[in-house]
């Protein structure tokens, strides 16, 4: 729990909600600062299994607080830059959290918004949120955000909309790859998340690790690399107490060890 963020854990489900709702999430440096604290926390907290990352109040996260960033601007070129690696840094955390991240998007998510909704393994967006990459109308462009971002939306879509700044809606970010489901209102948001959250509970904590760090890395590597890195991996993954331990329980018809009980991890934040 900061000033800026708070974390609400419900058994092995960690809720961390942005929490500037005056200024609509966005984002300033002690904002980022407790998020990316809350992260490393979490990723070693054996306890917490997924991630739900969302917005209090109206928005999402609007994107970078523009009084912030003008005042780092001016503050000299080492902080200047200092703080971009900071921004930058926030976004690799999301990105690389070896376990699942949900996002909860509703409003707004623009610029640094819509990166943290990139970042997320599995976005659900409310019919009514907007989208927009809208830096350069600010003279400015997208910049720690691109590698994520590209990424989930591919190379044609990220050059209109980083040149235009313009405004999209959710169907328009579900149809590019930027968020995974769109929900008719924030009752059904939150259904969504639930069910998701609900699904992920029934996969092995390790094995999620390793699906997600493949989903990241792995067309990234010729195929020749890919083939004896997929190979080790299995071959370990086959081998480890998680995998005997899934392989077990089929054959004996009976649920995991990593599994809930029936009800536990629900609620809402």
């Amino acid at each position: 729990m900061g000033e800026c963020i708070e974390v609400v854990r419900e058994g092995a489900v960690a809720r961390v909600w942005l929490s500037r709702p005056d200024v609509h999430n966005a984002l300033n440096g002690q904002l980022m600062s407790e998020l990316v604290g809350a992260l490393r926390e979490l990723a070693a907290d054996d306890g917490a299994r997924v991630v739900v990352l969302g917005g209090r109040g109206r928005s999402f996260c609007a994107g970078a607080d523009l009084a912030w960033m003008r005042q780092t601007a001016l503050s000299g070129g080492a902080n200047n830059a200092e703080d971009a690696r900071v921004l930058a840094s926030l976004f690799e955390s999301i990105d690389a959290f070896p376990k699942p991240v949900v996002g909860r998007i509703h409003g707004s998510a623009m610029g640094g918004g819509a990166g943290i909704v990139a970042c997320c393994d599995i976005p659900i967006a409310a019919a009514r949120a907007r989208f927009g990459f809208t830096e350069v109308r600010l003279g400015m462009a997208p910049a720690v955000i691109s590698p994520f971002v590209v990424g989930r939306i591919g190379k044609p879509a990220a050059r209109e909309l980083f040149l235009t700044g313009a405004r999209f809606d959710a169907a328009r970010a579900c149809a590019l790859g930027l968020v995974n489901r769109v929900e008719p209102d924030d009752e059904a948001l939150d259904r969504a998340v639930d069910e998701t959250v609900a699904a992920l509970l029934m996969g092995a904590p390790k094995a999620q690790a390793a699906c997600k760090e493949l989903a990241r890395t792995i067309t990234d590597q010729p195929i020749e690399v890919a083939r004896e890195t997929t190979a080790r991996l299995i071959a370990s993954l086959r081998a480890a107490p998680e995998g005997q331990e899934g392989m077990r329980a089929f054959l004996e018809r009976r649920p995991p060890a990593w599994q809930p009980a029936a009800g536990e991890g629900d609620g809402e934040g």
